[in-house]
């Protein structure tokens, strides 16, 4: 069973601060159970300030990769918890995973938040 559309997350109370720890690509497997060139995934370990651990976040293969430094700050982009069940003897088991469109450093898209480049003239002149 899964579920189609995920949950989506408040990032700030789910994970607090994150921090970037490691890269690893995932990649399909050909019919004979070897592994193909072409890439899955993407999956970041990053450390959650929150739950004190590390978890781990997937991102398409279409994003570039992200080269950060050990312990930037970043930032997910639209995540989404996913879960995935599997019926057993006594009920079922279930994973969670963490899926985001992209990864970056935290507060980069936000520079120029605070000096805004309107320089447009505002309401009427004075006569």
């Amino acid at each position: 069973m899964r579920l189609s559309n995920g949950f989506v997350i408040d990032k700030e109370k789910t994970f607090g601060e994150l921090k970037f720890t490691a890269v690893r690509d995932v990649f399909l497997q050909n019919e004979d159970g070897t592994p193909s060139t072409q890439l899955k995934k993407r999956i970041y370990d990053l450390k959650c300030s929150l739950h004190g651990g590390i978890i781990p976040v997937s991102v398409p293969p279409e994003v570039p990769l992200r080269e950060f430094p050990y312990n930037a700050v970043v930032e997910l982009v639209n995540p989404v918890a996913d879960t995935v069940s599997r019926k057993t003897f006594g009920g079922a088991d279930v994973d969670w995973y963490v899926k985001a469109e992209d990864i970056v450093l935290k507060n980069k898209g936000n520079q120029n938040a605070g000096n805004p480049q309107n320089h447009a003239p505002q309401g009427q002149p004075k006569k």
